[in-house]
């Protein structure tokens, strides 16, 4: 796993997700994971708002990286939204999150699970990039910047 391509389902790329609090927006990332990956989607609802609790993941400059490890994972997996409206996340920075990355992982994918956190943290800290995500115009356009153009590279 070296690029979001391995962890990013081109069905899981999601865009103007209206949800006006954290608990909401889990609940549709929940369901997108679930018809994607076919996991249940109440267990990650559940899953990644226990991980919430623990403090935020909103990590600042209006993003956030809520993840958790769930039962019925093969490998890493992610959801990708861009909100319609930035939500209240508690983040680091008091700012709003309108860019958010889903990350689940089988329970037993420590080292794993670590990597791809970081890989998504690390694309997400590059502030060009982000910004390119935000004036992304279309769901298509956002899946080329999250996947297509990292697969391409990658070849």
């Amino acid at each position: 796993m070296t690029d979001l391509h391995d962890i990013l389902a081109p069905d899981a790329v999601l865009e103007r997700v209206s949800a006006g609090t954290r608990k909401a927006l889990f609940q549709q990332l929940a369901a997108a994971a679930a018809s994607v990956y076919g996991v249940d989607a109440a267990a990650v609802a559940e899953v990644v708002a226990a991980r919430e609790k623990l403090g935020s993941t909103g990590f600042g400059g209006g993003v956030a990286t809520p993840h958790g490890k769930l039962r019925g994972l093969d490998r890493v997996r992610g959801v990708f939204a861009r909100l319609a409206q930035p939500i209240d996340f508690d983040s680091v920075d008091d700012m709003p999150v309108d860019i958010v990355f889903l990350l689940l992982s089988p329970p037993d994918a420590g080292a794993t699970h670590l990597k791809a956190l970081a890989l998504v943290s690390r694309a997400l800290r590059d502030q060009a990039f982000v910004a390119k995500l935000r004036g992304a115009g279309s769901r298509d356009a956002l899946v080329a910047l999250l996947i297509a153009d990292q697969a391409r590279d990658a070849a």
